[in-house]
């Protein structure tokens, strides 16, 4: 089925979107405390010291960076590197993901386009089909687009050159990526929870920027449940100004403390699917092992949302470990069940 010029462009606008370094995808809130530049991002240190050390070795030789990975549970600052890495280039930046780049030819079309020394960010890149990741491997490599034409033994392939780029890529299960994607980055980097000082800062930052006038005391609280998140941190933060609002007041503790708690959220950071993951593994299963599948389906969630959004916050508690025969309730988890009993009678 041949598609008309306006669905092309249709799914072309959806597939793929160009930023400059001084716009973003964001709600306006993110737009307004983004980071720009390494600079600008809290903690990290380690990570910015290794980025800038690339990005000034690169603009010494008058070369692209090379590609950067980055990987870990979501919301720890994966796109916002990509964005302060433009910034710090100089460069435009277009940004895509995995699951939007759906035939050989959307990508094609993303490189073609590209210019020289510009950064191309694709999130969740470990979705990529097969076919549509083999054609970055000479394009990472030899800057190269191979284009086969036509079928059969009458097949040509056309080789187009392409301007040098940065590919950074962010994922959530570093695992799903092959191997050969992964040894064509220059540099593979994890990102981990923010510490609670970290998030304290971010917050007094934000709260600075988006004019909340926050105690010092309730800024400690709401870091104790941003569950080591920046972005979980932000939005119970932009939930404590709404609540703050309707109050005529400031943010103070108890301001905090109610809206967490209208929200279903504790003082650790732990919501009501995190408890009823807890309570299931307990009373159904007697503390595990239990598998991820029959986990996932005795509290109706998917697969990947309890692996990927739950657990790791989970096993960071110290609530719950992963075994060779499966997911097992921890001693510090059954006390923590047997203080939730307390505090309900």
């Amino acid at each position: 089925m041949i598609e008309s010029s306006k669905t092309k462009k249709k799914r072309k606008e959806e597939n793929e979107y160009v930023l400059t370094p001084s716009t973003e995808v964001a709600t306006a809130y993110e737009q307004k405390i983004r980071p720009s530049k390494l600079d600008e991002i809290v903690g990290r240190d380690l990570e910015k010291q290794t980025l800038r050390m690339m990005i000034d070795s690169a603009k010494r030789r008058k070369e692209v960076v090379d590609h950067i990975l980055f990987y870990g549970p979501p919301g720890l600052g994966k796109t916002t590197f990509a964005m302060a890495i433009a910034n710090e280039i100089g460069a435009s930046i277009k940004i895509t993901s995995g699951p939007a780049i759906e035939r050989q030819g959307d990508l094609a079309a993303i490189l073609t386009g590209l210019k020289a020394n510009d950064v191309l960010f694709i999130d969740e890149i470990h979705r990529l089909s097969k076919v549509v990741e083999e054609i970055l491997y000479p394009a990472m490599e030899d800057r190269v687009l191979d284009i086969i034409m036509g079928k059969g033994p009458s097949a040509k392939t056309l080789r187009l050159s392409l301007e040098p780029f940065t590919l950074v890529g962010a994922t959530t299960q570093i695992g799903k990526i092959s191997s050969p994607m992964r040894e064509r980055f220059g540099l593979v980097q994890r990102l981990d929870f923010f510490s609670e000082g970290d998030i304290v800062e971010i917050l007094q930052r934000a709260s600075r920027l988006w004019d909340v006038k926050i105690e010092e005391g309730a800024l400690k609280l709401l870091a104790g449940c941003s569950r080591g998140t920046a972005r979980i941190g932000l939005r119970l933060l932009r939930r404590c100004r709404d609540y703050a609002e309707n109050s005529n007041r400031g943010v103070d503790e108890d301001v905090v403390l109610k809206t967490i708690k209208m929200l279903g959220v504790d003082r650790e950071g732990l919501e009501d699917i995190d408890r009823t993951i807890l309570r299931t593994m307990l009373n159904n299963f007697a503390g595990g092992p239990i598998g991820l599948s029959t986990l996932a389906a005795s509290i109706s969630e998917d697969e990947v949302t309890v692996m990927d959004v739950h657990e790791p916050y989970l096993m960071k508690c110290g609530y719950i470990k992963r075994t060779s025969r499966g997911r097992v309730l921890t001693q510090k988890g059954l006390k923590y069940l047997e203080s939730l009993d307390e505090q309900s009678r």
